[in-house]
């Protein structure tokens, strides 16, 4: 074999290792794209490498592997779901209670499962992995219960904050066993004055709200309604007498 031989032959092996290379960094960077979808890009535009930012995913991967995860059993699955209807309907009265209380509920749930609560970021890691599509809601619940211990949320802000908690809640509880979103405190004080006024027409009326029947109108000798549907005397009269006749 010649001189230019082996160098073409060592040249056409690199090409075949730069290519082999580039289909498997492809096939990682797909997979995880699919795997963690946005927090995929929201790893990397917040890594000064591509490269780094899914070898930060796959440690993610890593770390989710070692977690012992325990399935719910329906009692407890039960349980959430009962505490979580509560949690809402405080709402009403005590929104702020309410978000904290929802995020208690949701921590607690989370480390019931098995993932680690004791640190936020490393929390929100490990639940990346199966939970990525949903993160972004916990996240945002995150901030505004942050701003509900600064006393800097508004009641829309507090309302959200539920509707994103309940996001995670019911994707752990693999269920919808909730309302889907904390009621409005006005809008069920308006339905409530709406029904209670209802209430007291029909009370007044002494009916319940429901019309008399109109008695249908009767035919005069003459084939023209009787205005007040009630027989004519002389028709009573014939009637009575007919009756006597039998």
């Amino acid at each position: 074999m010649t001189a230019t031989q082996i160098i073409i032959l060592i040249a056409a092996v690199l090409i075949l290792v730069i290519l082999l290379v580039a289909v498997v960094t492809v096939a990682r960077r797909q997979r995880l794209r699919r795997k963690f979808g946005p927090e995929y890009d929201r790893a990397v535009a917040g890594s000064d490498n591509r490269s780094e930012a899914e070898k930060e995913l796959r440690e993610r991967e890593r770390r989710y592997a070692e977690l012992k995860l325990r399935p719910l059993s329906e009692q407890s699955r039960d349980a959430y779901a009962t505490q979580w209807a509560q949690v809402q309907a405080r709402f009403v009265d005590a929104p702020e209670e309410a978000v904290r209380d929802g995020d208690a509920l949701v921590t607690r749930l989370v480390a019931e499962i098995g993932y680690p609560t004791e640190n936020y970021e490393d929390q929100l890691a490990t639940l990346s992995v199966e939970h990525a599509r949903t993160l972004g809601h916990y996240r945002d619940a995150h901030e505004i219960f942050l701003r509900t211990e600064r006393g800097e949320a508004s009641t829309e802000q507090l309302r959200q904050a539920l509707v994103h908690y309940r996001a995670l809640f019911a994707e752990l509880l693999g269920a919808e066993p909730v309302p889907p979103e904390p009621a409005q405190p006005q809008r069920t004080a308006r339905g409530e004055s709406a029904r209670g006024e209802s209430a007291r027409g029909e009370s007044a009326r002494g009916d319940g709200g429901r019309r008399a029947p109109v008695p249908p109108a009767t035919r005069r000798p003459d084939g023209k309604p009787q205005p007040d549907g009630t027989a004519r005397p002389e028709q009573r009269s014939r009637a009575g007498s007919h009756r006597d006749y039998r």
